[in-house]
């Protein structure tokens, strides 16, 4: 499966030069080429190019042919860059498109330019209509999947045809979303990163509704301290892995789920590229130097992630603050660090072995425990799950950054800027980048 993943104001971006015209148009988009463990290719559109005028050799109703000196510059562009090229092109009328006897002839030229030119990658065209579009495999019949991130995650075209009936356990919510929503959710790839006091949460919520895959990460085993908020662990679970626990009740509850379990600290490169399968990530961890992991996979890599956070402040057994948040990390959104919301030396320090820590004469004393209750982790837990509804099963819920002030009893939908030139979500940054760029992780 070939899969081609476009920031939402990129596929607005697109329908608005291309489509509403007398004549057909086109654009280049220049990509990242990645792969999944499955096989799947994934790539990842980094930046739009559109033809000027003069660079048509010819251009009307019913076809558009770009000048072979554009396509040798642009061919030699994406080679330097180390990008797979996706020409997309628009066709006239309100019908989902499809390619014409013309695309086949033109598709099957530049097919033989690239096959000396550039042969190495794997390049696309799309098709594209007010009533939708379609891709495929340049040059093929190998049509591949078309998804659009952002606030939302929109599969745009899909040639798989994996839909199924909905169980009956799902009327409920079927009445809600429908079919449609519930059909999205069931065919979610789902990782939680972390399975402690949230993450067990969001793992509970996540089967009930009917995600089917999951892939689970933690390092830690359950201690007797735990218990108190860890959903579904029992005193037999002390010293067993927390995923183990997490996926022993997400099997209980659906006979069907494919569960991987990832006993590993997101820190290290080699537990943080095992999230590169997933479709979206639950941020359920306590630290920041992994969620400056999390949030490079989220905008280099195109991985929408949903990061949460819990924190009691307490004098005396006095509670003087209670707070959540949930932040999803996509394109287009501001990132942590645009937020000013990660501190360098605590990344720094999260990034060191135990070793390492001990010998640096920067890094002093050990981190207490932070109160924990798990009403307050599930109130956070149901709102990212609700964001996730949102995204993916189109539940009108527009807020993706909330602040929770439990003691006022507000909660706030918060928006911030993306800086221009941040070197993680902007495109001069690590965004969509894919393997192109290193992981800001530790190797061992």
């Amino acid at each position: 499966m070939i899969e081609l993943v476009l920031a939402e104001a990129d596929v607005a971006t697109l329908r608005t030069d291309l489509l509403g015209g007398q004549t057909e148009r086109c654009a280049i988009l220049y990509t990242s080429q990645t792969s999944r463990s499955d096989g799947t290719v994934r790539l990842l559109a980094r930046e739009i190019q559109f033809p000027s005028v003069e660079d048509y050799t010819r251009k009307g109703t019913f076809e558009a042919e770009l000048k072979p000196e554009l396509v040798a510059r642009i061919t030699k562009r994406a080679r330097t860059q180390k990008c797979a090229l996706v020409f997309v092109h628009s066709h006239p009328g309100p019908s989902v498109p499809d390619f014409s006897a013309v695309d086949d002839a033109g598709e099957k030229h530049l097919k033989g330019f690239f096959a000396h030119r550039y042969p190495d990658v794997i390049h696309a065209a799309i098709v594209v209509s007010d009533g939708g579009l379609r891709a495929r495999r340049l040059g093929t019949e190998e049509e591949i999947r078309v998804i659009a991130i952002g606030v939302n995650r929109d599969v745009l075209f899909d040639p798989s045809s994996h839909k199924q009936p909905v169980a009956e356990i799902y009327e409920r919510q079927v009445r809600a979303f429908g079919e449609a929503g519930q059909d999205a959710i069931a065919h979610l790839r789902t990782a939680v990163v972390g399975l402690g006091g949230t993450g067990s949460v969001i793992s509970q919520q996540l089967v009930h509704l009917g995600v089917k895959d999951f892939i689970l990460v933690d390092p830690d085993t359950l201690e007797k301290s735990n218990l108190n908020r860890v959903a579904n662990a029992t005193a037999k679970d002390i010293g067993k892995p927390k995923v183990k626990t997490a996926a022993r009740y997400i099997e209980s509850v659906s006979k069907s789920a494919n569960v991987q379990t990832i006993q590993g600290d997101v820190v290290q490169v080699k537990t943080a590229r095992k999230l590169l399968n997933a479709d979206l990530i639950f941020g359920c961890t306590d630290s920041h130097g992994s969620r400056a992991v999390l949030q490079q996979i989220a905008y280099q890599y195109m991985i929408p992630c949903i990061d949460m956070g819990v924190t009691i402040a307490a004098t005396e057994n006095q509670i003087t603050h209670i707070f959540g948040r949930v932040q999803l990390l996509a394109p287009g959104l501001a990132c942590f660090t645009c937020d000013g919301l990660l501190s360098a030396d605590e990344v720094r320090r999260d990034m060191m072995t135990e070793f390492e820590r001990q010998a640096d004469p920067y890094v002093q004393g050990v981190r207490v425990p932070a109160p924990a209750v798990m009403s307050l982790n599930s109130t956070v837990a149901s709102l990212a799950i609700t964001m996730m509804l949102s995204m993916v099963a189109g539940v009108p819920v527009k807020a993706r950054h909330l602040l929770y002030n439990a003691l006022a009893s507000t909660l706030r939908n918060v928006r911030a800027t993306p800086q221009e030139n941040c070197y993680i979500c902007s495109r001069s940054g690590a965004y969509a980048r894919g393997d192109s760029w290193p992981l800001f992780a530790r190797q061992s």
